[in-house]
């Protein structure tokens, strides 16, 4: 740190020449995010609300109602009106919140977890921190967890198993009716990880999209993980933890006298409101309306670029929402050129590129990747 501070207008122009090495959302050449531009209302609501501290809710009485507000109407989204939980930073603070609930309610001596192997690297994260021994199973040509396998590796040491609604590599949504009805059977703490499907699977069977089920209308489901800072369209960082029974909450607590709050059961001790202010604030300008409008456009964009990539040769996936993954035998080089060409593109851990039509991709910028991959794939053709 230097001795003496610089002026507001250097300190501007030092954040401005920062601020243009970066991608923009806005350019729609970022194809390998899940997030996304923010909407300018629930921006201003985060700016707001930049001092409240939800860690010393009763000081911020007025911002602790909005995280409310803002939890029941998730909470009603995801079929339970009742359910408690809170905003938290994203979908690994929401992951590991609920394993350590599931870890204190079962009580094991070696406590285990069955999550499919295309769980977030969150899980590896909760797993090493809570002294959980994590048991993979395996997954099927659909990308979802073959709920067999699940069934075959409980043992008298699992405390819970994982569901995901929408998995970060393919999107693809696991059978949680069928999961739900294994934890009920053996009495076991259900997850769901809905970090993206969350707001996206609620709207698609309205829209005409086939859609499972996994929500809190089923009933071993004991706790989801949502992100408004992804479909969402909230300011990064927005997650929400949600709990069917609020009991799960007591377990968590911890005394903290010194607080207008006499017990905390979030990880985070100082927790800034200013996502909270701002996930109410993207709920309540948009409604369930605005985000069918938004789920619809990506998803007519993710048919358009499926229909588009298999015309030119490739092997395309069908998506399970707005998220497209495809192959060719020369993947690498394709993918090479394309991120010479400014694409921000990402991989699966078998190599296929990987591709998250989110809000900020439109019609024009799919044009465009599909006029390039074109171009790409003539190029290689000739070079044989």
């Amino acid at each position: 740190m230097q001795e003496k501070g610089r002026s507001e207008e250097e300190v501007r122009s030092l954040l401005r020449e920062a601020r243009r090495k970066d991608l923009s959302y806005a350019s729609g050449r970022i194809l390998s995010s899940m997030c996304t531009s923010p909407l300018e209302v629930a921006s201003r609501a985060f700016c707001e609300f930049l001092e409240t501290n939800l860690g010393d809710p009763g000081l911020f009485p007025g911002t602790r109602e909005l995280e409310e507000r803002a939890v029941r109407a998730i909470a009603s989204l995801l079929g339970c009106v009742e359910a408690k939980g809170f905003i938290v930073s994203g979908g690994t603070e929401a992951n590991i919140t609920a394993l350590f609930a599931a870890r204190e309610a079962a009580k094991r001596s070696r406590p285990e977890v069955v999550v499919p192997e295309t769980a977030h690297f969150s899980f590896e994260k909760a797993a090493r921190m809570l002294g959980l021994r994590l048991v993979k199973a395996r997954v099927g040509e659909d990308n979802t967890v073959i709920v067999e396998d699940v069934e075959r590796r409980i043992t008298r040491s699992t405390v819970a198993i994982v569901g995901i609604a929408g998995n970060t590599e393919y999107g693809a949504v696991d059978n949680i009716p069928a999961l739900s009805e294994i934890a009920q059977e053996h009495g076991l703490y259900l997850h769901v990880d809905a970090a993206f499907g969350g707001f996206v699977l609620p709207f698609l069977k309205e829209l005409g999209f086939p859609a499972r089920e996994f929500d809190f209308s089923l009933g071993g489901v004991c706790s989801i993980t949502v992100d408004p800072h992804k479909m969402g369209l909230a300011p990064v960082p927005s997650g929400c933890i949600l709990f069917r029974d609020p009991g799960y909450l007591e377990l968590l607590q911890v005394e903290s006298p010194y607080l207008t709050q006499p017990r905390q059961c979030t990880l985070l001790g100082t927790r800034s409101g200013a996502s909270a202010a701002a996930v109410f604030a993207a709920l309540t300008f948009l409604g369930k309306e605005g985000y069918r409008r938004v789920v619809k456009r990506c998803m007519e964009t993710t048919l358009y670029l499926r229909d588009g990539l298999r015309s030119l040769g490739m092997h395309v996936h069908e998506p399970w929402m707005n998220l497209l993954v495809f192959d060719h035998p020369r993947r690498r080089e394709i993918a090479q050129e394309l991120r010479s060409r400014g694409w921000a593109i990402s991989r699966t851990r078998r190599g296929e590129i990987r591709l998250v039509i989110m809000p900020h991709v439109k019609r024009e910028h799919a044009e465009k990747f599909l006029s390039d991959v074109e171009e790409v794939a003539e190029k290689l053709k000739k070079s044989r």
